[in-house]
């Protein structure tokens, strides 16, 4: 998949965990079954942590992508 087909952003850059994780949550609660989140943070443990977050709720992580400092994600809603 490529990284520009998302149907919801969200910067989470400069914030620490666990709020990336909590603000994934709650933005992935208000997109529809099958929807893609593309999330951007800047957290050093953000890769591991969103696989983890991924595993337990089902949602599915398309890529995760490190740019430099920043790390991109795409997560397809369950």
């Amino acid at each position: 998949m490529s990284a520009d087909v998302f149907d919801v952003e969200l910067d989470v850059r400069k914030l620490a965990c666990p709020l990336p994780i909590l603000r994934a949550k709650k933005a992935l609660s208000a997109m529809d079954s099958g929807q893609v989140l593309k999330v951007v943070a800047t957290d050093k443990g953000a890769p591991k942590d969103f696989m983890d977050f991924c595993g337990k709720t089902g949602n599915e992580l398309l890529s995760s992508n490190e740019l430099g400092d920043e790390f991109v994600f795409l997560i397809r809603r369950r």
